[in-house]
């Protein structure tokens, strides 16, 4: 077996029991691209065994901070027992649901997310690259399904030296599903959609939405960064008299308007827009127009903490914008899903952006991904999604 030894202080985090180990922690030793590794302190002190991975900054992952445990089969098997049994004591209103959630699941750079009987998953990390095939039978044995398609085609894997894959690892069948979701249905694509096909970690906020709408009556509702609309059926089912999203995507907006006639809704009630947000929500604001309720949901603009001041000055800029736009008591709705934005900084962007646009609100809700998507005490940087619902004073 072959070791690495930390440099002097750096076994705190994983004392803590914390799943990463920087390049620069390492004092010397390595591996193979995915191979266990024993992790030792500057000392010699065992700390755990994890995967090496060569070509990352992020130089190995933590499978176990047990001595006694072995990294085989039976431990993988055991690992995602553990975490397809805790999803079925959750209450999630979708036959589509995140089984394994990557560190937090003790299964670094792994998702995989459920569709009906189809299974989607990425392996984004050197580790479970290395253990695929013994991973896919898990999964398999654990579901009792026989259908898994692969989606490793996050730019991520290019820093674990790895290449892009996407396809069927086990069976096969239709790529295009439909996933029940709440009240309504939803067209998704597992080979070309985002992610692993679709947005599982806001199936609850989109329900909130949907609440907020009934109980408060909105007529003019803005989904912004809509995707393919989930949001914006949300609305719908809510009651909204209608509806505007904005998606750069003309694919995106096809499936979204779709969606909308899937669900029986009239398509009178929905207007999409193939444009920028930004110019967008200038255009609007040229124009006199306001909403009852805004939707704020765009990508990833911060995937680092190095990249978080860049983000914050978009984030604040659109946030601003939909402030302007919202009518007095109307509500925004605003996400940022950027690993490198701290849920407190979040929070203090958007209160810069109400004061920049001379409004002020009340924070009513503060949203995060589904329970199927969990955060772990050990495991911080899992909170990647944050939302703020603010009712404008």
């Amino acid at each position: 077996m072959k070791t690495i030894r930390l440099r002097p202080g750096k076994e705190r985090s994983l004392q803590r029991h914390h799943p990463w180990i920087f390049e620069s922690a390492i004092g010397k030793g390595g591996g193979d691209s995915g191979e266990t590794v024993r992790v030792e302190s500057s000392e010699g002190q065992f700390l755990g065994w994890a995967s090496f991975s060569p070509q990352s900054k992020i130089r190995a992952r933590m499978w176990s901070f047990d001595e006694k445990q072995r990294i085989d089969a039976a431990f993988f098997q055991r690992t995602i027992t553990q975490a397809v049994r805790a999803r079925k004591r959750l209450d999630v209103q979708s036959d589509g649901v995140r089984l394994i959630h990557g560190e937090s699941d003790g299964l670094p750079g792994l998702i995989v997310d459920c569709y009906g009987d189809t299974l989607v998953a990425q392996f984004t990390s050197a580790g479970v690259e290395r253990w695929k095939d013994v991973i896919a039978n898990a999964l398999l044995a654990e579901t009792g399904l026989s259908k898994l398609y692969e989606r490793s085609d996050a730019s991520s894997r290019t820093l674990e030296g790895l290449t892009e894959v996407k396809g069927w690892l086990r069976g096969d069948g239709p790529t295009d599903l439909i996933l029940q979701e709440h009240d309504w249905k939803l067209h998704l694509s597992i080979a070309n959609g985002h992610k692993t096909g679709f947005y599982l970690d806001q199936r609850d906020s989109r329900a909130r939405f949907a609440s907020y709408t009934r109980r408060l009556q909105f007529q003019r509702v803005l989904n912004c960064f809509c995707y393919t609309g989930g949001f914006s059926v949300a609305a719908l089912s809510g009651g909204a008299g209608h509806v505007t999203s904005i998606d750069s995507s003309g694919p995106a907006l096809e499936i979204a308007a779709a969606n909308v006639a899937l669900n029986g809704f009239d398509a009178n009630r929905a207007t999409w827009m193939d444009s920028d947000v930004n110019a967008s929500l200038r255009q609007f604001a040229q124009e006199g127009r306001t909403f009852d309720a805004i939707i704020l949901d765009p990508p990833k603009f911060a995937p680092t903490v190095a990249h978080a001041e860049r983000a914050a000055r978009a984030y604040k800029d659109i946030n601003r914008l939909a402030f302007k736009l919202l009518e007095p008591g109307g509500v925004l709705f605003t996400y940022s899903c950027s690993g490198g934005i701290s849920a407190d900084l979040f929070h203090k962007i958007v209160a810069g952006a109400g004061s920049d646009a001379g409004v002020d609100g009340f924070i009513t809700d503060r949203m995060g991904g589904a329970p199927d998507h969990p955060m772990t005490i050990a495991f911080p940087e899992g909170e990647y999604l944050k939302g703020l619902v603010v009712m404008k004073r």
